[in-house]
């Protein structure tokens, strides 16, 4: 069965297939954990329940994140300070692009990411505001599935459109 996003891109499929392979090139030069801290961060910003859903999945069952702490205050969910500041420099780029300059991306170098590494997480945080705000534009709501995450997390994570009924 498709997920509603699939649904949603049923019109544009070549959009949809540029989206993955875009996605794909990004996820591709990034550490996977940093990737979905990166676009959680973003996904919240940009209040997309879908989207913070997805990745706070992710970032539980794959890496047995504290996702509901992380989701809530990324500050003091006891991330190192890397991860804390990949998910400021995400949140950033979705709030307002055009305020980061280099005083803004000092701290990430001072801590050891290379401009590679910084330009990959602007580049899933610009990524993702193209993919959350089309399905919030289009009215996609997360699958139903999702209903079924424990009920702090997932309350957590629906900060824009409420989950699909069944």
């Amino acid at each position: 069965m498709p997920t509603n996003f699939e649904v949603a891109f049923a019109e544009r499929p070549d959009v949809y297939a540029a989206w993955v392979e875009l996605n794909g090139a990004i996820k591709a030069s990034m550490d996977l954990r940093r990737y979905e801290l990166a676009t959680l961060a973003a996904a919240r910003r940009l209040r997309s329940s879908y989207c913070c859903l997805a990745h706070g999945s992710v970032l539980a069952q794959k890496f047995g994140e504290p996702v509901r702490e992380i989701a809530l205050d990324h500050r003091a969910a006891g991330l190192d300070e890397v991860d804390v500041a990949v998910m400021d420099l995400a949140e950033r780029v979705v709030e307002d692009a055009t305020s980061i300059g280099d005083d803004e991306l000092r701290p990430l170098r001072s801590l050891g990411l290379s401009e590679a590494e910084i330009m990959d997480v602007v580049l899933a945080a610009s990524a993702r505001c193209f993919f959350s705000k089309t399905l919030d534009a289009l009215g996609v709501l997360p699958d139903a599935s999702y209903a079924a995450l424990d009920p702090g997390v997932r309350e957590a994570l629906v900060v824009g459109r409420p989950i699909a009924e069944a």
